[in-house]
């Protein structure tokens, strides 16, 4: 008798405890950030010195018909101004594609 009384004050005690534990009020913020992040702005305003979507229209077209043809332009890597690495290389253990490396 005394054991399930020792328990049952231990259980009461415990779960009066849990129950003083404070709630963060920015508890889900982060979800709800990024919901409103990934949200599209039905009407967007763009900066009247900009140009607007679809601004290069006869561009696109030329594009598209290049890639129909598969004669499409190479691709300009950007200029990092280095030596034309885009970093990225894989180093050390696991880096490469052979067995053991």
């Amino acid at each position: 008798m005394r054991t399930k009384v020792l328990l049952l004050s231990t259980g009461a005690v415990l779960f009066a405890a849990a129950g003083c534990t404070p709630v963060d009020p920015g508890f889900g913020e982060a979800v709800r950030y990024d919901m409103a992040v990934q949200t599209v702005d039905p009407d967007p305003q763009y900066p009247a010195d900009a140009l607007q979507p679809g601004y290069h229209g006869e561009k696109a077209q030329k594009a598209t018909e290049r890639y129909r043809k598969g004669t499409v332009k190479a691709v300009n890597s950007g200029g990092n101004g280095g030596n034309g690495s885009n970093g990225g290389g894989a180093s050390g253990v696991g880096g490469g594609n052979t067995p053991g490396s």
